[in-house]
């Protein structure tokens, strides 16, 4: 009788086995904290100095599978929230030969983590959008850490990012002829909550 009842309370362990690492490996989604995640960037100044600046209204979300190895990334920011210290300065950026926010309000990027170690990100593959151009764009991940948050008992994940693009290549070339270098160094802090 033992002999009998074994094979079937193995195969129920293994069931509830599989089903428990199904759903440990189910990927995971963050919302990205607005208050927390600001997209900076350095552009040249004619070659005489370096300007520094940031956006300052962001949203999107991750999806992230630790054990498998994955994930991806959505994010839209605000092009109007863009923030040089400078107010004359925020408004051109505004205009026509810069990001033309009447018409192109929004940059988007998507992609797909890669590269994971031990569990974590080293690498964005993904896409650019911007004025209405999209380009391949990789983000270099030089930090990423989740935890507990404090306050909220979810799990919390923050990363710093880096890129350097080609203004140009997507349509801002304003400076161009003055000498401005069109390279613009991205640099990126991000941080997203588990969506309950």
């Amino acid at each position: 009788m033992n002999a009998v009842r074994r094979p079937s309370t193995l195969a129920a362990v293994l069931a509830v086995a599989v089903f428990a690492t199904t759903l440990a490996a189910e990927p995971v989604v963050y919302e990205i904290e607005p208050d927390h995640t600001y997209p900076s960037f350095e552009a040249d100044h004619v070659g005489i100095s370096v300007w520094r600046g940031k956006f300052n209204r962001t949203s999107g979300e991750v999806t992230l599978d630790k054990e498998a190895g994955s994930g991806t990334l959505e994010v839209e920011v605000d092009l109007s929230s863009i923030d040089f210290g400078h107010d004359v300065l925020n408004g051109e950026m505004a205009g026509p030969e810069y990001f033309d926010t009447a018409n192109h309000p929004t940059a988007t990027y998507t992609g797909t983590l890669a590269d994971f170690v031990d569990g974590v990100p080293t690498r964005v593959d993904g896409e650019l959008s911007l004025r209405g151009v999209t380009r391949p764009v990789t983000l270099d991940i030089r930090s990423f850490k989740c935890m507990p948050h404090p306050m909220y008992k979810r799990d919390w994940c923050g990363a710093d990012a880096y890129a350097t693009i080609d203004r140009a290549a997507f349509g801002i070339d304003a400076g161009k002829d003055w000498g401005f270098d069109m390279k613009v160094a991205l640099r990126i802090q991000v941080e997203a909550i588990r969506r309950e």
